[in-house]
């Protein structure tokens, strides 16, 4: 089955949420009902780099999550899905990078209105922002 770069970015947002919650739950059922797989169907590759990428520069992605929080503000605070979706954007942004800044961040943002609301969009719009422009500031 051949499905779009945005469908598995959401089934990726969808498996980490899911992984967050449950760490020890094994990945491809996950992908199997959120992408209707059949049975022995291989996760497509992107989602599965998505996913593998984020759990293994989590750490990094959270210092800079962290770093880019108004004054005052901790990860604990940021709603969780926000924080996978600022993890799976900064993971394309920082390790992946063959994908646009701009797309990245517009499809962070459609993460956001699908699986969150409009306060959260711009929550993940201003943290990305300032991310970006720190990076092209260094």
């Amino acid at each position: 089955m051949s499905f779009s770069r945005h469908r598995l970015r959401e089934a990726a947002f969808q498996t980490l949420f899911a992984l967050d919650a449950s760490p020890e739950i094994d990945q491809y059922p996950i992908f199997q009902e959120v992408l209707a797989l059949n049975p022995k169907e291989p996760v497509p590759e992107f989602a599965q780099q998505l996913v593998d990428g984020v759990l293994s520069h989590q750490d990094e992605l959270d210092e800079k999550i962290s770093a880019s929080l108004a004054k005052g503000w901790t990860l604990a605070r940021v709603a969780r899905p926000n924080v996978i979706i600022l993890r799976l954007a900064i993971y394309e942004l920082e390790y992946d990078q063959s994908t646009p800044a701009p797309v990245v961040i517009n499809e962070a943002l459609q993460l956001a209105k699908t699986f969150s609301d409009d306060k959260s969009r711009r929550f993940v719009n201003g943290v990305l922002g300032n991310i970006t422009n720190h990076q092209t500031s260094e």
